[in-house]
């Protein structure tokens, strides 16, 4: 079993960056697939970006995609959200997401794949 905890948000103004981080404990962080996930108020949780176990593969939704970059650092059991030229429609609540994988290559894109997600950073950007 593995706890995640967010931290880094805030509120920025448009074309701003900032960089959120997941902590993982328990279990090492090197034996899951993680990814990033927002959701807006009244909206549904949405795929932002997604790492596999050992990093060899990323996968990024198409409104991120350029502007925000996944990494982790399994020494550390973190994962990263780089987010740059941040927008408006980025504001929402950003949680870390984390499943069991036994493959190197795995990467989770959809949140019925996640079993274990964190308690969110709030992310304004102001315009």
């Amino acid at each position: 079993q593995v706890q995640l905890v967010e931290s880094g948000g805030g509120l920025v103004q448009a074309g701003g960056s900032l960089r959120l981080s997941c902590a993982a404990s328990g279990r090492t962080s090197s034996s899951y697939a993680m990814g990033w996930f927002r959701q807006a108020p009244g909206k549904e949780r949405d795929f932002v970006a997604a790492i596999s176990r050992t990093a060899l593969r990323t996968d990024y939704a198409a409104s991120v995609k350029g502007r925000f970059t996944i990494s982790r650092d399994n020494a550390k059991n973190t994962m990263y959200l780089q987010m740059n030229s941040l927008k408006p429609e980025d504001t929402a609540v950003y949680y870390c997401a984390a499943a069991p994988s036994t493959n190197l290559f795995d990467i989770l894109t959809t949140p019925d794949q996640y079993g274990y997600w964190g308690q969110g950073a709030q992310v304004t950007v102001s315009s």
